[in-house]
């Protein structure tokens, strides 16, 4: 499997064949990935605010932030974890900026995972292993075979615009503009993309996983309408030459959040690991910029501490 194999900005979605048969642009092996001193000295600063969990009925629909791409989603009734990372460190990079926003022990039963593609910091094996081996797990089209090999026994595998349901809670798989590698000779050989969830009263999630920015997002915003709230990658984007193809910067996660139609936004994917060389605090900074530069609603940018929560009221 390879990347999309177009321009960021191509006119129409690939399909998943040319997708498959594509490659990734040469990355260079030796990229300066860590920011400098004087970007690492707000470490302190970074918004690190755990509290209790929201309680959550039948009709509730609530974001816990984990940290990273991982969230609690409440629901449809569901407790659906994404991308699951719990772990101190993860191959190839430092610690933990901040430690892990939930407690393991204070989860409420974990309904069902979704992952968006299997890199170190998506796809945790340590974190996955304390899993009941019966707990559905939704992911791309090639992945399902690490999770069958490690005895989980309710894996759907799906492709770009396929969906799957669960409890009255729908799963779609959307496009996102990334790649995939977790072994020296597995490169591209598993998609990768984003969440749509959608429960029976028809309010939605949209989780984007790693992707960078292109019309796919107007296409997911055309297909799903009335997406209540999109979970949009903000960090790890410097520097622009090697990273913008893959990873969104804050700016351009405003725009995609604009593309989709989606009613509020919450960042994620920063302030957790060091994988960029972007100072650690930017991301939010200039997502707030952005935001108000696009003129939106203050109130609709959830920019959540991590351990922190919101409700969507009705």
């Amino acid at each position: 499997m390879g990347d999309p194999g177009v321009p960021v900005r191509a006119p129409a979605l690939p399909s998943r064949g040319a997708a498959l048969r594509g490659n990734v642009r040469g990355l260079p092996l030796r990229v300066p990935v860590r920011p400098r001193p004087e970007g690492l000295r707000d470490i302190p600063l970074l918004p690190f605010e755990p509290g209790p969990l929201p309680p959550a009925g039948p009709d509730t629909l609530a974001v816990t932030w984990a940290g990273h791409a991982s969230w609690l989603l409440r629901i449809g009734g569901l407790a659906v974890l994404t991308d699951p990372v719990w772990s101190r460190r993860i191959f190839g990079t430092p610690a933990r900026l901040t430690p892990v926003g939930v407690r393991w022990d204070d989860l409420p039963p974990v309904d069902a995972v979704v992952i968006s593609h299997n890199h170190f910091d998506h796809l945790d094996a340590p974190t996955l292993r304390r899993l009941p081996r019966d707990t559905p797990v939704f992911v791309p089209a090639g992945l399902g075979r690490w999770f069958t090999r490690r005895r989980f026994t309710r894996v759907t595998e799906l492709d770009w615009w396929e969906a799957a349901e669960l409890d009255g809670v729908r799963f779609d798989f959307v496009p996102a503009h990334h790649w995939s590698k977790r072994t020296l000779l597995d490169t591209c050989r598993s998609l990768w993309g984003g969440w749509v969830l959608t429960d029976r009263s028809g309010r939605r999630v949209h989780f984007a996983g790693d992707t960078g920015y292109g019309h796919w997002f107007a296409e997911i915003g055309r297909r799903y309408p009335g997406i209540d709230l999109a979970l949009l990658p903000i960090g790890a984007y410097e520097p622009r030459w090697w990273l913008s193809d893959v990873h969104t910067d804050p700016e351009e996660a405003v725009r995609a959040h604009q593309d989709l139609g989606a009613r509020r936004m919450a960042p994620m994917h920063w302030a957790t690991f060091v994988l960029s060389s972007e100072p650690v605090l930017e991301p939010l900074t200039r997502v707030r910029a952005a935001w108000e530069q696009a003129g939106l609603r203050r109130e609709d940018l959830w920019d959540l501490p991590v351990g922190g929560s919101r409700v969507l009221t009705p």
